[in-house]
């Protein structure tokens, strides 16, 4: 038996012993983000926001599957909170509809989730109706069972079959109850609760994964009083994405005992949490390093290598990677990196095949 065909459905336990110190540890990380956060300035508050939710975006639609554009996230999402974004670039509808579904989830955390708004984020993950080349339901919750399946076609492994589909309406109707009311819980705890317990219903044809994470980012921006986001669990989820599928599996074969899933929560959140320092160290990197050179002219072919410099780049930049990542000759970048050796931007290493450049300021 599944969890949710237990008469006890979704009346869970878990040992607080275990537990509750835990949860101290991961709301002294969170105070202590916020307090480092709040001594920042604005303009650096605002980079690190942006930072955080496009890996949060790319890193969601990975979990899936999915990769998106790096550019095209972080462009989407700039546009939508009003951020001025020099390497602003025109995003695919799906990056869209990814990005408004997060930022309605953590922008309007205070407002109550219900019914429509949850098929308004459906509809905006699957504009077309369809997930890659089939047809699915937009906008509704599914009417056909639904299993969560691995291996080869014909040869699939099942892990777990979700509530049949004639009793979604009134699963959802108690979840959503239950999300906009309940407020004996710690909202950390409840955001552990709200994922497990809306993954293991899986009320639609597809995307279900991508809204568990939304709602759980809008139960963490409820627990942090901020629309602010400094850290991002599906980034950590991501890495540990092995586990979590494990521990998810275990938890919805087992009882109403979800101690082992709220341990394993709380300690991927606090590693996600523990990240923060890494994306404040680079989103230093990066606004010190336009402050400085804010009155150099790139272009935007040098803009976008720039931010890759700064933020995600890895081994060494040459010629022939330049004219690859921006799409032009070997001769264009040839002339656009020498443009910037002249600008004091970059500096030359090396000599004939082995030359490379690097950023001065990091060399």
């Amino acid at each position: 038996m599944y969890i949710h065909q237990k008469k006890e459905w979704p009346y869970f336990t878990w040992d607080a012993a275990i537990i509750t110190p835990l949860l101290g540890k991961v709301r002294h990380q969170q105070g202590i983000i916020l307090g480092v956060i709040q001594g920042l300035s604005f303009r650096f508050q605002e980079e690190t926001v942006l930072q955080t939710l496009t890996l949060d975006v790319i890193k969601s639609s990975e979990i899936e599957g999915e990769q998106l554009n790096h550019d095209q996230v972080r462009s989407s999402i700039a546009k939508r909170l009003g951020i001025e974004s020099a390497e602003a670039v025109p995003a695919d509808r799906n990056v869209d509809g990814v990005v408004e579904m997060l930022l309605d989830a953590t922008q309007r955390y205070e407002e109550l989730l219900g019914e429509e708004r949850l098929f308004g984020w459906h509809a905006a993950l699957f504009p077309t109706g369809r997930s890659v080349m089939y047809k699915i339901k937009t906008a509704d919750w599914r009417d056909g069972s639904m299993q969560v399946t691995s291996g080869e076609m014909g040869r699939e492994i099942v892990h777990f079959e979700a509530p049949v589909a004639d009793k979604v309406p009134y699963q959802m109707n108690l979840f959503l109850n239950w999300f906009n009311s309940d407020q004996s819980l710690d909202p950390v705890l409840k955001a552990a609760f709200a994922h497990l317990w809306f993954v293991t219903i899986h009320p639609f044809d597809d995307g279900n994964g991508r809204i568990t994470r939304a709602i759980t980012d809008m139960q963490l921006a409820r627990a942090d009083q901020s629309k602010k986001r400094f850290y991002s669990m599906s980034a950590q989820i991501q890495i540990e994405r092995k586990t979590y599928y494990s521990i998810l599996e275990k938890t919805q074969k087992g009882d109403l005992d979800i101690t082992d899933w709220l341990q394993w929560f709380l300690d991927c959140l606090l590693r996600s949490m523990k990240q923060t320092d890494q994306t404040i160290a680079m989103t230093l990197k990066r606004v010190q390093f336009w402050e400085t050179n804010h009155a150099i002219d790139f272009n935007h072919r040098q803009q976008k290598v720039t931010q890759l410099l700064l933020d995600t780049f890895f081994g060494k930049l040459t010629v022939s990677k330049y004219a690859k990542i921006t799409n032009v000759s070997t001769d264009t970048a040839l002339r656009d990196l020498q443009d910037l050796i002249s600008k004091g931007i970059l500096l030359q290493q090396g000599v004939g095949r082995s030359t490379s450049y690097t950023l001065i300021h990091i060399a």
